[in-house]
């Protein structure tokens, strides 16, 4: 615990920068699938639509989710989160909501790939709504570490 408390700064930067570049992939996709709906199913169109998502998918996305991850359960380590300290109400409930988050994460590229294989799963307009759902979660997840409600 000792290394991780001189570092802690270190991992809060990582944690904080990767979390950005998974949250843009999460604004991104939706709004490519949204481009790739109306491709006709085996079109040159949808084919590049798919490409463009695997690589969002592959290259940000999942790597992202998993080094916000990793910085994140370090620095909750380090604040005592597994070692029953007092005071970390506010860091249970941004779990819970980052949890969501990745559940989210999951739902997404579940229907991404849908989408690549030609199938429809979701509407325009239902994408054009799942849309807006990282932002409402991170707001939530923001005012969580940043007010400490409880």
């Amino acid at each position: 615990m000792a290394f991780l408390a001189t570092i802690y700064f270190w991992l809060k930067a990582g944690h904080i920068i990767f979390m950005v570049f998974w949250m843009a992939g999460l604004f991104m996709l939706p709004r490519q699938m949204i481009y790739m709906a109306p491709a006709a199913a085996g079109s040159e169109e949808e084919a590049l639509w798919a490409k463009r998502s695997g690589l969002l998918r592959r290259i940000i996305l999942t790597p992202s989710l998993i080094v916000t991850w990793v910085l994140g359960l370090l620095m909750a380590a380090q604040l005592g989160l597994f070692s029953g300290a007092g005071g970390l109400g506010w860091l249970h409930a941004k779990l819970l909501f980052v949890v969501i988050l990745t559940g989210f994460h999951g739902f997404l590229v579940a229907k991404a790939k849908a989408m690549a294989r030609g199938e429809r799963p979701l509407s325009e307009r239902r994408l054009r709504m799942i849309g807006e759902v990282p932002g409402v979660l991170l707001a939530i997840i923001v005012v969580l570490v940043v007010v400490k409600p409880f």
